[in-house]
C-alpha cells in the first residue's frame, strides 16, 4: 500500500531507530564540544540532566510513533510535532520567547505543548484525532503570540516585538504541518478501510 511500511522490525524502521536515538546522543554532547569552543557556553549539570531528559523524551515519543503506526504521513507527523514541541520548550528554557527566559509569561507556552498532549490522549492518538488536535494547538499558539503583543508581555526587549510575531507564526505553521499529515493520514487509512 501507498504510504504504508512494514512494522515489524524491518531495514527501514532500524535506520529510522538509530537516527532518533543516535541523534539525540550527538545532540546531548553538542554542548559539551561547545563549551570547548567558546566561554559563551556555560552549562551545568541541571543543564545536562535537562536537556538529556528532553532528548529522551522526544526519541522516546518517536520510538512509540514508529511501534505504532507504519504510515509514512503518520510518523512524519509525529516527528513534525514533537520537533515543534521539543524546540518550543527548549527556546524557552534558554533565552524566552517573550521577552527573557525569565518572563513568567513563557509559561503559557507550555499551555501550549499541553493542548497538543490533551488533544492527542482524547484523539486516541488516531491520525484524525491528532489533526484536529494540532490545529488547536495552532490556534493556541497564535492566540498565547496575539495575547503577549496585546497586553505588551516582554515589550522592554530589543526585539520586541518581531520576537514573537515570527516564533508565534513559525509554530504555528508547525503545527499545521504536523495537523496536515496526520490528515493525509487519516485519508490513508480510510482508504484501506473501504478497499478492504
Amino acid at each position: 500500500m501507498a504510504g504504508e511500511l512494514e512494522t515489524t522490525g524491518g531495514r527501514r524502521d532500524g535506520l529510522l531507530r538509530l537516527l532518533f536515538w543516535g541523534g539525540a546522543g550527538l545532540l546531548w554532547l553538542l554542548p559539551i564540544a561547545a563549551m570547548q569552543i567558546t566561554a559563551e557556553v556555560d552549562w551545568t549539570a541541571s543543564d545536562f540532566v535537562i536537556w538529556g531528559v528532553m532528548l529522551l523524551i522526544a526519541a522516546g515519543v518517536c520510538e512509540l510513533a514508529l511501534r505504532a503506526s507504519g504510515d509514512l504521513a503518520y510518523r512524519a507527523g509525529v516527528v513534525v510535532a514533537v520537533g515543534a514541541a521539543f524546540l518550543l520548550v527548549w527556546i524557552n528554557l534558554a533565552v524566552g520567547v517573550i521577552g527573557s527566559e525569565d518572563e513568567a509569561a513563557n509559561l503559557l507556552y507550555f499551555g501550549v505543548i499541553a493542548v497538543a498532549a490533551v488533544g492527542a490522549l482524547i484523539g486516541g492518538f488516531r491520525p484524525g484525532g491528532m489533526a484536529r488536535a494540532l490545529v488547536a494547538t495552532a490556534i493556541a499558539q497564535a492566540l498565547v503570540g496575539g495575547l503577549a503583543l496585546a497586553a505588551g508581555w516582554g515589550a522592554g526587549s530589543e526585539n520586541w516585538p518581531q520576537a514573537i510575531v515570527v516564533l508565534s507564526g513559525f509554530f504555528s505553521a508547525l503545527w499545521l504541518l504536523a495537523a496536515w499529515l496526520f490528515r493525509k493520514a487519516a485519508g490513508t487509512r480510510a482508504a484501506v478501510g473501504a478497499a478492504a
